[in-house]
């Protein structure tokens, strides 16, 4: 098998971590301006009837855990990209050690719903695994995944048993919520206790009862970078073969799943049916969305879009801190607008197309004079231990010929 250039290689990978960072944040919105027991459970906070509902179901369907995933899969991919099968692995811990850092900060000064936390640490395990063969990260990663999901439904079911089916084992009521909303609305050091319990449960639950999908998606997605899927060194062919039957039945798993939630109003009786639909929908929706990128740019369709996307997606850190950023100002009260509570998911979803937008702007307008995203940048100079050059050095002009 030909290896695909350095360029085709690093524009599939950035390109897919674009779509994933903007994907996200569909979902994400709704923990920021709502009740973050509304995630899991829509009816508990905000209106849930009409176009409201609509778009939880595009959301359920076409962006739940399906883009989270690929962030996951991307970041075993980035091991294997950084690291490879070299034996020096000091700048690799350095730079998990500066993530964790970063996601503690990001967790319980700004938003309890970081993913840095558990990236890093898992990072630092994935990395020991980087000389298995593809074969063997795939079954451990699947093993992983399968594990994970037994043991969540598990857990669910045991927990419905002792307690029955009550929203409150959610964490919902009228006074959770009443108290949330005035805490948020209140100030941005009024929510902070709230923020950082709600951001210690979060973390012990992602290292613990969905650490293993989150690993697991980490090892398949070296898997993939190993074998060529993520390295563009398939054949078109075969992205379509692997792209078209996962996007498929995916996207069809998903859409069943947001038709029984809505049709039983999200009953805690058969919640179980809905949440083990949607988990194996998003592996294969998430394949099927990474298989269609690479197909994109092999092929070279749209090619202005892409370079967009891989814009973004190179501003990857910086643009999953700024969404929080933004997030936070709208939501939360002084010196934010406080919005917490008042927006339907109707709005939610326009909220994000405009951060979409300026994102997809932004983007390539900042690479174009710098190497990198501020927080990248940043990020890279405390892994190196000393300042990395920023701004882009003016190509020389051409020499004309004789």
């Amino acid at each position: 098998m030909s290896a695909a250039p350095a360029t085709e290689r690093l524009l599939g990978i950035d390109a897919l971590r674009g779509l994933a960072v903007l994907g996200i944040l569909m979902m994400n919105v709704q923990a920021f301006a709502m009740l973050p027991g509304a995630y899991d459970y829509p009816v508990a906070h905000m209106d849930m009837s009409g176009l409201n509902a609509q778009v939880w179901a595009i959301g359920h369907t076409f962006f739940s855990m399906k883009f989270i995933t690929i962030f996951s899969a991307l970041f075993g991919a980035g091991i294997m990209l950084m690291v490879g099968e070299s034996q020096d692995t000091r700048l690799h811990y350095r730079r998990m050690w500066w993530l964790l850092a970063f996601g503690m900060l990001h967790a319980y000064l700004l938003w309890y719903g970081d993913i840095l936390v558990p990236y890093a640490l898992f990072g630092m395990l994935a990395v020991k695994m980087r000389f298995w063969s593809t074969g063997k990260l795939i079954l451990w990663g699947l093993a992983l995944i399968t594990l994970t999901g037994v043991l969540v439904i598990g857990l669910f079911h045991a927990v419905l048993a002792m307690k029955g089916f009550d929203p409150m084992i959610l964490g919902v009521s009228e006074e959770v919520v009443a108290a949330s909303v005035a805490a948020n609305q209140a100030g941005y050091l009024a929510q902070l206790p709230d923020n950082a319990l709600t951001a210690a449960g979060a973390q012990f639950a992602s290292l613990t009862m969905f650490g293993g999908r989150i690993f697991g998606v980490m090892l398949i997605g070296m898997a993939l970078f190993k074998n060529g899927f993520l390295s563009a060194t398939l054949k078109s062919p075969t992205y379509l073969l692997i792209g078209v039957p996962s996007l498929f039945f995916g996207l069809a798993l998903s859409a069943w799943s947001s038709e029984h939630a809505l049709a039983t109003n999200f009953a805690l009786e058969t919640a179980w049916q809905t949440g083990l639909s949607n988990y194996a929908g998003s592996l294969l929706a998430a394949l099927g969305y990474a298989a269609a990128i690479m197909l994109i740019c092999k092929s070279g369709w749209v090619g202005w879009l892409v370079q967009v996307l891989a814009a973004t997606g190179r501003m990857a850190f910086t643009n999953y801190l700024t969404q929080t950023l933004i997030m936070t100002f709208i939501f939360v009260g002084a010196p934010g607008l406080g919005l917490f509570g008042t927006v339907e998911r109707i709005d939610q979803a326009k909220l994000v197309l405009l951060v979409w937008a300026l994102q997809l702007i932004w983007s390539p307008l900042w690479l174009s004079r710098f190497r990198f995203g501020p927080f990248e940048w940043a990020w890279r100079s405390l892994s190196y231990g000393r300042f990395q050059p920023l701004l882009r050095k003016a190509e020389a002009p051409a020499t004309p010929d004789a």
